[in-house]
């Protein structure tokens, strides 16, 4: 009797293997992107990739080189890694607090996070303490922003355009001249500069700086942050409202609309991080400010 060649089912494996693995490094280059609110033609540009082999990449399709990935890490800012692993494994004792995390429930996990940043050694939130009001663009931040900052006699503060006032360019032109490690590292730095100069202050970031951990990690840390929620249709209404000449035409209102839809379901997880949610989709102006003031804790609200 013929032996069997198991050579076929071996080479199906390691097929199969590798789709996952494609199929994942997909999924995750479309999340990051989403996250930081780039179309794919922006990250084409950023990272030198074509855009008909941007769309194989995030199609799950084709062979991506360890050069393409660097690209695209330096593009994303992100650490080349974070592609194919969750990197976690710096030291014994990190490698096992993610082992016992990784098997919590998600309400433990917010349980367990609330309690680390309620520690003494965390001194953001409490009396004097500062705002900061997360959400995509159209969420109404800058809006609420200032009539919150002026409620409570405290400076309002628009993150992108201290970034500008820094770089003496407009918020475009840094991500274009410097890309996403760039504008990361001048806005974490303007962070800090918020965090050293004000003990009281409203601050309006922009939306993807929840894409980047470690200043987003910061932020929750030194902040009360409250998350600005709408609809992705009321995101872009009010988009629409202030006569975007970029998405003047049908064809690009529609993919406007597209490209909030990803960018909440992106980041919907890390905008739940925030101490607060006010979602203002049926609000006037008028209620959302009574709601966000009557919301926040009385040490903020009082001092």
């Amino acid at each position: 009797m013929a032996t069997q060649n198991p050579k076929p089912a071996a080479s199906l494996a390691a097929k199969s293997e590798q789709d996952n693995l494609l199929a994942n490094l997909a999924r995750r280059v479309r999340v990051l992107r989403a996250q930081r609110g780039m179309t794919r033609k922006q990250l084409a540009a950023q990272s030198g990739v074509s855009v008909p082999y941007l769309a194989r990449v995030e199609g799950g399709e084709g062979n991506v080189s360890v050069a393409l990935l660097h690209k695209l890490s330096v593009a994303l800012n992100v650490p080349m890694q974070d592609f194919l692993s969750d990197g976690t494994a710096q030291n014994a004792d990190l490698t096992m607090l993610v082992q016992y995390l990784k098997q919590q429930a998600p309400a433990t996990l917010a349980r367990l996070r609330q309690q680390l940043i309620s520690a003494p050694e965390f001194t953001g939130v409490g009396p004097g303490g500062r705002v900061a009001l997360i959400g995509l663009r159209g969420a109404g931040k800058s809006t609420l922003g200032a009539l919150l900052a002026a409620r409570l006699d405290v400076p309002f503060v628009e993150l992108d355009k201290m970034i500008e006032q820094e770089a003496g360019i407009a918020i475009g032109e840094v991500i274009t001249l410097y890309g996403q490690t760039g504008m990361r590292r001048l806005e974490r730095r303007c962070v800090e500069q918020i965090i050293d100069t004000y003990p009281r202050v409203v601050l309006s970031p922009g939306g993807s700086i929840v894409a980047e951990a470690a200043t987003y990690e910061l932020l929750l840390r030194t902040f009360y942050t409250v998350w600005l929620k709408a609809r992705p249709e009321v995101h872009f209404a009010r988009v629409m409202a202030q006569n975007d000449a970029r998405i003047a035409t049908p064809a690009l209102q529609r993919e406007a609309l597209e490209h909030i839809h990803r960018m909440l379901d992106a980041r919907e997880n890390l905008y739940q991080l925030a101490n607060m949610t006010l979602d203002t989709s049926d609000l006037t102006l008028e209620q959302s400010m009574h709601q966000l003031a009557i919301q926040l804790p009385e040490q903020i609200a009082l001092s």
